[in-house]
């Protein structure tokens, strides 16, 4: 049987007895709508020490040791990753794929 997700829906379903007005009303005793937590200083001082995605870092300056490919390690002609050998799925006239472009 095949159901037609498109078309109203005309039965109501006996388990929708709950109304979302009434949930939303609904608070637990002693708890209001206004009810605000209090900011602690040393978190937002903590908060502001953070990097955010996204932020200018041109002044920063980074130093990274670059390594030559090992002996076990390969460059995909596709993705131009550094794998190890284990990873050769197909070589096409010295040119070596990986799995992950080959799979």
């Amino acid at each position: 049987m095949t159901t037609d997700y498109d078309a109203p829906r005309t039965a109501v379903d006996d388990d929708s007895n709950t109304r979302t007005d009434v949930l939303a009303g609904h608070r637990p005793a002693g708890q209001t709508a206004q009810m605000i937590a209090p900011v602690d200083d040393d978190e937002l001082e903590a908060a502001d020490s953070y990097d955010l995605p996204g932020a200018d870092l041109s002044s920063e300056e980074i130093s990274v040791q670059i390594l030559a490919a090992q002996a076990d390690e390969f460059t995909c002609a596709s993705c131009f990753l550094v794998r190890h050998r284990s990873q050769i799925a197909l070589d096409r006239g010295g040119q070596l794929y990986c799995m992950d472009c080959e799979g």
